[in-house]
């Protein structure tokens, strides 16, 4: 009795054993199909998954609360539509478009002007919005600013979001004024951490999207000085890859019921300044 509640003992074990090896080879097939985001995978299926911008506008996570102007557009997109869509919080944008590229994401909502030369690149919905850059100073005592015009940058340091396309303006703004402006990158952090750092004194100046200076600037009034235009008013729309066309004209179609309907000009009024 005793060999035989053995031998069964052993085949039980084996069969577990032979299970767990066919789980995780499932699993590892599934990986190897899926891109990965950070520790997790694409979603697959019909979930599509949103790589969304930190800002206290567009997206933002307080307490209990999620708001932003990108997020409740796009969530009342999934609602309609009854496409489930996973929302992935992003700081860097350079960081978004590789993940972008490499198919972890299958949209991008984040500040990136629609430009010819970003256009080669990706592909754009409608516009959802607009916006320009902007410069971000720190006011001297007196309430006066060292940056009265444009001109005034020659031969100081900007400092830009590595991989935003304010590295491009301000090297375009540079030729224009036929003087150097050196941009510097910040890799670790976003706009909003940007901003902070002016504040602080940590760097002079930064050129970060209207919308979000105005914004930051409201919380320190008297302090910081967002009012010089770094670049025309630009539309900013949501990134795909250039092969996925039929998405596009999924979320332009969306986009565009949305502002028929008046639920468009609603969040809008809710959360973006009138320009």
């Amino acid at each position: 009795m005793k060999h035989g509640k053995m031998w069964l003992y052993i085949v039980l074990l084996a069969i577990a054993i032979a299970c767990m090896a066919a789980l995780r080879h499932c699993s590892t097939t599934r990986q190897a199909q899926l891109p990965i985001i950070g520790n997790n995978h694409h979603s697959g299926g019909d979930t599509l998954d949103i790589a969304i911008e930190y800002s206290p506008t567009f997206y933002y996570h307080y307490a209990d609360t999620t708001g932003g102007f990108n997020y409740d557009l796009l969530r009342l997109i999934a609602a309609r539509s009854k496409r489930p869509m996973k929302f992935h919080p992003i700081v860097t944008l350079g960081t978004a478009l590789e993940a972008l590229d490499k198919g972890y994401y299958d949209l991008v909502a984040a500040q990136y002007p629609v430009t010819s030369e970003n256009k080669a690149h990706y592909l754009f919905t409608k516009p959802v919005s607009l916006d320009k850059q902007v410069l971000v100073q720190r006011v001297l005592p007196g309430g006066k600013v060292t940056i009265k015009s444009q001109l005034d940058l020659a031969d100081d340091t900007v400092w830009v979001v590595a991989g935003s396309p304010m590295a491009d303006r301000v090297a375009g703004l540079s030729r224009e004024i036929g003087d150097t402006i050196v941009v510097a990158s910040d890799k670790q952090y976003g706009p909003e951490q940007l901003f902070l750092k002016v504040v602080t004194g940590e760097v002079r100046y930064a050129v970060v999207n209207e919308d979000i200076a105005q914004s930051m600037a409201a919380r320190y009034r008297g302090k910081v000085d967002v009012s010089k235009a770094i670049s025309f008013t630009q539309f900013q729309s949501w990134i795909l890859r250039k092969n996925e066309g039929e998405l596009c004209t999924f979320f332009n179609k969306w986009i565009a019921a949305l502002k028929a309907s008046g639920d468009y000009a609603r969040i809008q009024a809710k959360y973006i300044t009138a320009k």
